[in-house]
């Protein structure tokens, strides 16, 4: 028997697990290897492991469910080794404001001084500048309480990753368990600035507005409908928005701005006033003038990312929550705003063809699609064509990509699938785009998830087919991708899959992926034309000086 005096003895594992069951993060996104098994260890019923085959692919359907559910997400993995694998899907995971707790393996700390195999050297620098906070703790008994700091700082806008390396002798050490903080990070903007931003839109004649993915992510999204239509403006949505900025069937909607400095002005010159709502202050892609920037024209931006705000060449930035700024700004705007114009024509329906073209491919997804589907996109050749065609009505119906990192968009579907159960998710993704992280399909299968993968096979990189013709580069090597049998690389996977290459098989392919009980693929095989992203053509030769 025990006296008094006895106490129960606590292990890191132990006091870590019981942190993720009050942090509400029991779903584990992970790769293991050695250096994991003494935290997978008997593993607790009340946790789901989700096993990925690969460490990008780890990374991606953690974002894609941390996105989903606006929670942060765990994840584990492999080593340095594990951890320069996700590297791709860590940097778009910070550019996308995904909410992440990353730990990896390390190697016992007694073996550390000699460059032992599976070891990290200075393992905290590695995943930097893209997460928000990375630390190896100087103690055993300092891991749950890092990982605590790490959910915070996650959770934090703008979310993001962390990063916390674990040597793998650590879990089996005596610690005090860990209590989390009670914990409300979000800010409201100044209200003197609010005052002025609202004297300065009630005098604009011809306001406009550009919004961003950061409304959806805060969930400010009827408040945000709510503010323009008080205002009564034009709604653009911000170049490389990776969500829904403004229901696209909305009368105020005016349309996608592209990531080029020449268009952007175009657009927004002629108006009087700028509102910037979630987004930064631009997200460029291709070089250009801006005149808009020494116009004199008013650029008046809302946004929780003080880097996005500071990085802004000209106009006023106020910093704070979304949530809170949006209805604050609202009700201090008069009442009688303008009139709505009528809803924009939507262009007719494409015409069937064989074989079928990617307009119409993506007009027949769009009728089969549930209305409370989700679509998840990775095709960025065919992104104006969907944009054309697929006009996104639903908050949280939307994710893509905010990087140009290929390798997201299946694995993110996966993880947005796993967010919403009862709900059909659609993957929309380029050829090129699957054979990044091909083996996220696997991880679909075992946990029989209602997904449909729809793949635009073009036989090659579209994007840098476009681009070639954009920045008038010709004969370009590594673009055409021939001899890939998709269908083949599902269904040795467990998948259901169906090759297509007319409009009725398209049709009959769409409606069967709708009605599955788990992922199913489709392959359909496009025309070759090259998508436009962008209107002119950019001269990329080198002038020269004379002498």
């Amino acid at each position: 028997m025990m006296d008094a005096t006895t106490t129960t003895r606590t292990t890191v594992r132990e006091a870590t697990l019981g942190l993720l069951r009050e942090l509400g993060m029991t779903t584990v996104f992970g790769n293991p290897g050695s250096t994991e098994l003494p935290f997978l260890d008997r593993w607790p019923s009340d946790f789901h492991y989700v096993l990925g085959l690969q460490e990008a692919s780890v990374v991606g359907m953690a974002d894609g469910y941390a996105r989903a559910t606006g929670r942060c997400a765990f994840v584990n993995l492999h080593s340095a080794a594990g951890v320069g694998h996700a590297l791709g899907n860590l940097f778009t995971s910070y550019r996308n404001g995904a909410p992440l707790v990353i730990t990896a393996g390390q190697q016992t700390r007694s073996l550390l001084s000699n460059l032992p195999f599976l070891g990290a050297s200075d393992a905290a620098q590695f995943p930097r500048p893209y997460v928000k906070f990375s630390i190896e703790p100087a103690r055993a008994e300092d891991v749950p309480a890092a990982i605590a700091q790490a959910h915070r700082i996650a959770m934090q806008r703008p979310y993001g990753p962390t990063f916390v390396s674990i040597p793998s002798d650590d879990w089996s050490a005596a610690c005090q368990p860990v209590t989390p903080r009670a914990w409300f990070p979000d800010t409201a903007p100044d209200p003197a600035a609010l005052e002025q931003a609202a004297k300065a839109i009630a005098a604009a004649r011809r306001p406009v507005l550009v919004v961003g993915p950061d409304v959806d992510a805060e969930g400010a999204g009827p408040a945000m409908v709510a503010l323009a239509e008080r205002i009564g403006a034009p709604v653009w949505t911000s170049p490389f928005s990776s969500r829904l900025s403004f229901p696209e069937d909305h009368p105020l909607f005016a349309g996608h701005l592209h990531a080029a400095p020449q268009q952007v002005s175009d657009t927004l010159i002629g108006h009087d006033l700028v509102l910037v709502i979630g987004a930064p202050v631009f997200t460029f892609h291709v070089p250009g003038d801006c005149a808009l920037f020494r116009s004199g024209i008013p650029i008046i931006q809302m946004t929780t990312d003080a880097e996005a705000a500071s990085s802004a060449p000209s106009g006023t930035a106020i910093l704070g929550s979304l949530r809170h700024g949006l209805p604050a700004l609202t009700a201090l705007l008069p009442a009688d705003g303008r009139a709505l114009p009528a809803p924009r024509p939507r262009p007719a329906p494409p015409a069937a063809s064989t074989p079928v073209s990617a307009p119409y491919a993506l007009h027949r997804l769009h009728a089969a699609m549930p209305r409370d589907a989700i679509l998840v996109e990775e095709a960025p050749s065919h992104r104006p064509a969907m944009q054309q065609q697929m006009p996104i009505r639903e908050w949280g119906g939307f994710f893509t990509m905010a990087s140009g990192g290929l390798g997201y968009g299946l694995p993110a579907a996966v993880g947005v699938a796993l967010a919403s159960r009862g709900r059909r998710v659609a993957c929309l993704i380029g050829d090129g785009s699957f054979m990044y992280s091909p083996q996220a399909l696997w991880t679909a299968v075992q946990e029989k998830l209602p997904l449909a993968v729809i793949v635009m096979n073009n036989s090659g990189y579209g994007a840098m087919r476009s681009f070639s013709r954009v920045l008038q580069v010709r004969d370009a090597p590594g673009i055409d991708l021939p001899g890939i049998d998709f269908v083949s690389m599902a269904r040795g996977m467990g998948c259901p899959a169906r090759a297509v290459g007319t409009p009725e098989e398209l049709d009959a392919a769409l409606a069967e992926a709708m009605a599955a009980d788990g992922p199913m693929l489709v392959e359909v095989a496009l025309d070759t034309a090259v998508a436009t992203l962008y209107d002119k053509p950019i001269d990329n030769k080198p002038t020269g000086n004379k002498h």
